[in-house]
């Protein structure tokens, strides 16, 4: 029999906040620094009210549901269908487990060199395996002390970059246009939305906690892009560890280092193990994340992850187009097709999305990619569905 769900509506706070105070948000920010800091805080902002009204909606429909993000998939996918992202998903969270482990251990053993980069590799991951063997349920007491000590320390690095007389200057030229700085805000909500529900549906008060996750989510995260942004502008340099050092920051900087990817990484990992589960229900969700975790720390060690900025964006190039269809078919068509082994009217779709996705990114349209993917996906699937469904009727009826 299933352990009821019970987690707190402050246990998901923290656990969002955890994800939000992340070195890899703060790398996200100083790609906004050549627009100088006015004009990136508009961008990041647009961006982030952008993602997080999309990660609000799809954890909604985990917490009303009771399911993981991947089955939620179901409802517009089939049943098989689901499969497809519950597949992207793992994917994009063992990639990002590298990522973060790779960022982590390059910038710790440039604050404190203990032998070099595989090192700390092996110290984040033995902590990740620490948190997961706590497991989500008993997580909370964990975050409150790692949360804590980010937050002091965060506040710490932010006071450093304010006190610079050259925070509000202009910026360093248009490297990156306004549209391209919204999609890279918009990106990283949307790389937590596949992963959301599998918080919210274990909450005690699912519609509460939601809510929360993603108001202290965005709060955290538009704080952790404007100390990217703040500090790339200050130090003149766009890596995190150069920027801890020119600080002064050597063990106050390792401690933000490491909390920071373990409280984030630690997400990615159990949401594979989720995500698996989705696919076969004899996969044991807590040694699949472990798993993920070893994976990710072999990539970290023996592959090349520094296409930070290319990964953001095929990340939202899949998961954008799959959430405008949930979208609309849970909320505005309100058709529940995971009866079905695989709606391919809406894997057309997708694979549409996909590709509009990617012709706008290389358009660097000025709002950027997410709201015309979104807002044409949603038309297309209404009058799509509208037709194929009259006839599926049609033909039931004959």
């Amino acid at each position: 029999m299933q352990e009821k769900a019970n987690t707190s509506v402050f246990s998901n706070a923290l656990i969002w906040l955890g994800a939000s105070i992340c070195i890899t948000e703060m790398m996200a920010g100083t790609l906004f620094a050549p627009l100088g800091f006015a004009k990136g805080i508009l961008a990041l902002v647009i961006g982030h009210v952008l993602g997080c009204i999309l990660l609000y909606l799809a954890g909604l429909i985990g917490a009303k549901e009771e399911k993981s993000s991947m089955e939620t998939t179901k409802f517009a996918f089939g049943q098989r269908g689901s499969y497809i992202f519950a597949v992207c998903n793992v994917l994009q969270l063992v990639g990002w487990t590298a990522v973060m482990i790779v960022v982590g251990a390059s910038s710790a053993s440039l604050l404190v060199n203990l032998g070099g980069q595989w090192v700390w590799s092996v110290i984040i991951a033995a902590l990740l395996f620490a948190w997961i063997a706590v497991g989500i349920r008993n997580v909370e007491k964990l975050n409150v002390i790692a949360i804590a000590a980010l937050f002091v320390l965060t506040v710490v690095l932010c006071v450093v970059i304010v006190k610079s007389p050259v925070l509000f200057s202009a910026g360093t030229g248009e490297a990156v246009s306004f549209g391209a700085a919204v999609e890279l805000s918009v990106a990283m909500p949307i790389s937590w939305l596949p992963l959301i529900a599998d918080y919210t549906r274990e909450a005690e008060k699912p519609r509460k906690a939601t809510i929360v996750s993603v108001i202290v989510y965005f709060l955290g995260s538009c704080w952790m892009y404007i100390i990217g942004m703040g500090a790339a502008l200050v130090s003149d340099s766009g890596d995190i560890a150069t920027i801890l050092m020119q600080a002064g920051m050597g063990v106050v900087g390792i401690l933000i280092v490491l909390f920071s990817t373990v409280t984030t990484t630690f997400l990615d990992a159990y949401s594979a193990g989720v995500s698996l589960v989705t696919i076969s229900k004899k996969i044991d969700q807590k040694k699949a994340a472990l798993v993920v975790v070893v994976v990710g720390l072999v990539l970290a060690i023996f592959t090349d992850t520094s296409a930070y900025e290319s990964f953001l964006n095929l990340i939202s190039s899949v998961f954008v187009p799959m959430i405008a269809l949930l979208i609309t078919d849970y909320y505005i068509l309100k058709k529940d097709r995971s009866s079905e082994n695989v709606d391919w009217g809406n894997v057309v779709l997708w694979v549409i999305g996909f590709i509009l996705y990617q012709v706008f990114l290389a358009l660097a349209l000025p709002i950027g990619s997410t709201i015309p993917v979104v807002v044409l996906l949603i038309v297309l699937s209404i009058i799509v569905h509208k037709v194929t469904d009259r006839d599926k009727s049609g033909a039931a009826a004959r």
